[in-house]
């Protein structure tokens, strides 16, 4: 693969996101990327409310026109052999943000985000979890303080009912990752 235009594209089990996600994805497509769709557990193996995990499965597959990448053999190769210039994460689950901020590779989305730092290469976050203001933010907070990392800008989605709650404007993902490739975060926090 050429890595100058080839991207791995994470999503995690944040259900009511993906739609939002596959949208972005598309539009990186169509601006010249080649996607390679890796899944995390919960999102290949669950059922919700949003869809079935076969559903979401096919939609990436037939988006990208590559297998979803969904197990720990499937991802490691993506750094040490140079198969993506930058992983994307959208959406990014508080506990993904907790298992990366302590470094727990256990998941294909984690390992793949190892993977791909240990070669200096870039991964960017689309924050997306009802406790972004409680338990996640520390994880946040660590993340934004480590190299290779960089987010997508975020802020509250409903302060009202969901006080707690954070999720990345899915619109800005694309000059998120143009950012992120000249080593450069965006304002992260929507104002």
């Amino acid at each position: 693969m050429n890595t100058k235009k080839t991207l791995a594209f994470g999503v995690c089990g944040s259900f009511c996101t993906l739609a939002p996600a596959l949208e972005q994805a598309d539009r990186l497509r169509a601006a010249g990327w080649d996607l390679v769709p890796v899944m995390s557990f919960a999102a290949a193996g669950l059922d919700t409310r949003f869809g079935t995990a076969v559903h979401w499965r096919q939609q990436l597959e037939t988006l990208t026109g590559h297998p979803v990448r969904d197990t720990l053999q499937a991802v490691e190769p993506l750094g040490p052999k140079r198969e993506a210039a930058a992983l994307v994460i959208a959406p990014c689950t508080g506990t993904t943000l907790a298992k990366l901020a302590a470094g727990i590779s256990d998941t294909p989305v984690t390992l793949a985000a190892k993977s791909l730092l240990r070669v200096g290469c870039p991964v960017v976050v689309a924050v997306s979890t009802n406790d972004g203001l409680g338990a996640s933010g520390e994880n946040i907070a660590r993340l934004r303080q480590r190299k290779g990392y960089y987010f997508v800008p975020y802020g509250q989605d409903d302060p009202a009912e969901k006080p707690q709650s954070l999720k990345a404007d899915l619109t800005r993902l694309p000059e998120t990752l143009a950012a992120a490739l000249q080593g450069c975060q965006l304002q992260p926090l929507l104002i």
